[in-house]
């Protein structure tokens, strides 16, 4: 059941790989507002999205992860 969800085609591509890029932008947007915000760069982004972005990459990653366990176990 899981591994027809990871499989499901939009526009012609798996949901899994959308959520594995998904959580990689999320990961690299969440880096840099926190590196900017070290090196105090004002980028208009508040720092309060640091661990917003964090947690939605955290919760796309697991998705993502169940998904290619499901893949790989047949569940």
């Amino acid at each position: 059941m899981i591994a027809s969800l990871a499989y499901t085609l939009i526009l012609g591509q798996p949901v899994i790989m959308y959520l594995g890029i998904l959580s990689y932008l999320c990961l690299v947007a969440t880096a840099i507002i926190g590196y900017l915000s070290f090196k105090g760069i004002d980028t208009g982004i508040p720092f309060r999205w640091h661990p917003r972005l964090a947690l939605v990459a955290i919760i796309l990653a697991t998705i993502h992860a169940l998904l290619g366990l499901g893949i790989l176990f047949n569940f």
